[in-house]
């Protein structure tokens, strides 16, 4: 205080000499400043919209601005020099007087719901060492004053929907910059990064999930105190880097390339050089360069990475041959995911060294023999999924030593023999699926005594017996699959405790009686599937039972109801019967008779070829492809199906042209395109425009029944691509007509279009080419009409 007096009084006497002006004793220079900063807080405030006992309330109310919530000041100076508000709900826009803050050093407002564009005033705050506006939703260009703040450490502004290209000037002009995060937002345009350009105290690079393209600039290497690069979900490309990129980077910890599109040297089949660029890398502790559909093998030289990786993801790329057996040097492992490849041979049993494993991802592959009993040493092991593979023999008993496991997916492979009895020993197991396999006998009663058990699926197998009345004791069950097998007997009782359960399906097996009436206190169970059957007597009216639909009863005939609400394809019990008269008049009844005759048909012969073999399906590449068979967090089984973004779709279609167009209805639009690699696709666009708020719940509903779906006639489905404004179905392109042109030929004409005696005539086809037809015009039918 002494010191701003004497300041105080020198200008004043110096104003005096100068301009013969009397001094005013009134107010100083620096009480000045502190309302300026005053004045500029409050017209932050003025911009912001708060709860009324939010953070802001107090603000205003005491003259000292040092005291505000989130506002500290230099003791000395009293001037404001942090203003941290993260968190705190706060929406509206910022205020260009913050720029006015001429002693801030540190601004955090992240994690809030401020919108508009960035105040390209905050270029003002020379002395700013830390700036943070993550996780809002500013929306336009970064703006180019940022980079007049020279003393600039800290630069985030991740999770925002930023656009435009990075200005080159961030890289150039801040050459103090340690931390550097502009991910998750939607920029285009290279990494700025010019030869010229020197980051030598760079030491964190989060640039994930935008538009980005181009390759890594290779003066990046320049920057030898690098530990993250987070580069993955992007559109870079160029080769993989290999010699003088890592090489000084010997402080690097975390490396993420992921599901962009780099290539590898030798055109693209040689992934040794990049693997022993990283050998340097002593930190290393993380590595990813999943989803870039990089062919090749591993090689060796993975063994000899540092011995502190943690974790590393090579999945969703086309990697072959088999898995080495050096990469089980890898000691330090806890996650090791090369899922969705073509990797064959068997699983080197030397994985088991790798001691501290918590999650084993090796799905979607071509991996055959035995599943290695010495799996079982894994102590910390938390997640095993080796599905759809070529595995074979019988589940090794020792899996039950993995006490940690908390989700065991053997899906769709080869594994025959029985159930192991121990498996109740997986205490923690809350995911058990060994569907599309070739196990046979009883379901062990023991699986009861896993009450934490939330997802149990046993579908497609050859198991026998009665359903045990122990899984009642699964009292946390929310998804119960026991499909397609060979059970008999009736439901127990007890299934009517499992108040958890949203998904039920017993259907194809051989089970009779009632259907209990405890099912009634199931309040959650939203899908069941009793169909295929010998189920007989009055359906439950109760509970959830009256909004089940009527296909959750199909080709059980002893079935019936007195509820009105569920007399939809259902007897209604004590019906008399009635004699069917062949005339006119019994058209339209012995039609829908037939029709639902052949439905059961299928539907029966549905369900034996599940039971017989996988549903799983090999494609012309050797990988295998499923649907989606359960929503959730965890408990989620995906098949093989390609990344396709919004831009290759765009280019695939001519920008949605309409000379592409084939197709429309209420809610989209069906265009015809070729992608990159050739393929002929058919994609459907849901519009919002014209759907409005029923988009997205028709795009999810319509997944839904895709996943479920399977039959050799029915088109499959390549990909999907979502994003909030746009939703899309590719599927493979057809070129046979619509299923309206078949039943109703536009020339009139007698005898061209579908009628039921011609349905009713089964005569065997004299080659494929009336099934590839048939097929054809099914897919013409959904990609013309099932845009409704």
């Amino acid at each position: 205080p002494t010191t701003k007096v004497l300041v105080s009084t020198f200008l004043s006497f110096f104003l005096f000499l100068f301009h013969g002006a009397s001094p005013a004793p009134v107010a100083s220079v620096g009480a000045a400043s502190e309302e300026g900063d005053s004045s500029a807080l409050l017209a932050f405030k003025s911009a912001v919209s708060d709860d009324p006992k939010g953070v802001l309330a107090g603000w205003g109310a005491s003259p000292d601005a040092c005291n505000w919530t989130g506002v500290a000041c230099d003791p000395v100076t009293r001037r404001v020099v942090q203003l941290v508000l993260r968190e705190q709900k706060l929406s509206g826009e910022l205020s260009s007087a913050l720029g006015n803050l001429s002693h801030l050093r540190v601004l955090n407002l992240s994690g809030n719901l401020f919108a508009g564009s960035v105040p390209p005033e905050l270029g003002s705050l020379s002395r700013l060492k830390q700036l943070s506006l993550a996780d809002n939703q500013f929306q336009g260009s970064i703006p180019v004053e940022l980079t007049r703040v020279l003393n600039l450490e800290y630069l985030n502004l991740g999770g925002n929907n930023l656009s435009g290209p990075i200005p080159a000037a961030i890289f150039c002009n801040l050459s103090a910059l340690q931390y550097i995060d502009m991910s998750s937002n939607i920029l285009d345009g290279e990494i700025p990064i010019r030869p010229d350009c020197l980051l030598p105290n760079l030491t964190f690079l989060v640039l994930w999930s935008n538009n980005l393209v181009g390759g890594i600039p290779p003066s990046l290497s320049n920057s030898t105190k690098l530990r993250w690069l987070l580069l993955e979900s992007n559109f870079l490309g160029g080769e993989l880097p290999s010699d003088g990129m890592f090489g000084g980077m010997r402080s690097l910890e975390l490396l993420y390339l992921s599901f962009n599109y780099f290539r590898s040297p030798r055109n693209n089949t040689d992934l040794q050089p990049f693997f022993a660029s990283l050998t340097n890398c002593t930190g290393l502790r993380e590595l990813g360069v999943a989803g870039n559909d990089l062919p090749g093998t591993i090689p060796p030289v993975v063994g000899r990475l540092s011995p502190g990786l943690r974790q590393l993801h090579l999945e969703f790329n086309s990697i072959f041959g088999p898995i080495p057996a050096n990469l089980s040097d890898l000691a330090n492992l806890t996650t090791l995911n090369l899922s969705h490849n073509l990797l064959n041979g068997s699983i080197p049993p030397g994985l088991s060294r790798m001691q501290r494993l918590e999650r084993l991802h090796l799905s979607n592959n071509l991996l055959s023999g035995d599943i290695p009993p010495s799996l079982g040493s894994f102590q910390r092991l938390g997640l095993l999924d080796l599905s759809q593979n070529q595995l074979a023999g019988a589940i090794p008993p020792s899996i039950v030593q993995c006490v940690n496991l908390l989700k065991l997916d053997l899906s769709h492979n080869m594994l025959r023999g029985v159930i192991p009895v121990g498996l109740s020993e997986l205490s923690a197991l809350f995911y058990l699926n060994l569907s599309s396999n070739l196990l046979s006998g009883a379901i062990p009663a023991t699986i009861g005594e896993m009450d934490k058990l939330q997802v149990l699926n046993l579908s497609s197998n050859r198991l026998s017996g009665t359903i045990p009345p122990e899984l009642g004791g699964c009292v946390t069950l929310e998804y119960l699959d026991l499909s397609a097998n060979a059970l008999v007997g009736g439901l127990p009782e007890t299934l009517g405790s499992l108040q958890f359960l949203q998904v039920l399906d017993v259907s194809c097996n051989g089970l009779t009686g009632d259907l209990p009436r405890s099912m009634e206190n199931m309040a959650s169970l939203r899908l069941p599937n009793f169909s295929y059957n010998g189920f007989s007597g009055e359906v439950p009216s109760g509970g959830a039972f009256p909004g089940f639909p009527a296909d959750a009863f199909l080709g059980d005939a002893g079935l019936c109801t007195r509820t009105a609400s569920m007399a939809s394809g259902l007897a209604r019990c004590g019906g008399a019967k009635r004699r069917v008269l062949h005339n006119r008049r019994v058209v339209v009844p012995v039609a829908v008779t037939v029709a639902s005759f052949t439905v059961a048909i299928i539907g029966l012969a549905a369900c034996r070829a599940v039971a017989r073999t996988a549903s799983a399906s090999v494609g012309r590449d050797g990988r295998r492809s499923t649907l989606l068979s359960y929503g959730g967090d965890e408990p989620i089984e995906r098949g093989d199906h390609p990344r396709i973004s919004h831009r290759e779709l765009s280019e695939a279609t001519g920008g949605f042209e309409q000379s592409s167009l084939i197709g429309a209805g209420r809610f989209g639009r069906v265009h015809e395109g070729t992608l990159r690699d050739g393929t002929r696709v058919a994609v459907k666009v849901l519009d919002p425009k014209t759907g409005g708020g029923e988009v997205s719940r028709s795009f999810k509903r319509e997944c839904d029944v895709l996943r479920r779906t399977r039959h050799r006639n029915l088109v499959r489905v390549v990909t999907t691509c979502s994003q909030p404004d746009f939703h899309a179905l590719v599927l493979p392109l057809m070129t046979n007509g619509s299923l309206e042109s078949r039943i109703y030929p536009r020339d009139g004409r007698p005898g061209r279009g579908m009628d039921l005696a011609r349905v009713r005539t089964r005569r065997p086809p004299v080659d494929g080419r009336r099934r590839v037809q048939l097929r054809g015009a099914a897919a013409g039918a959904d990609h013309r009409e099932a845009a409704d």
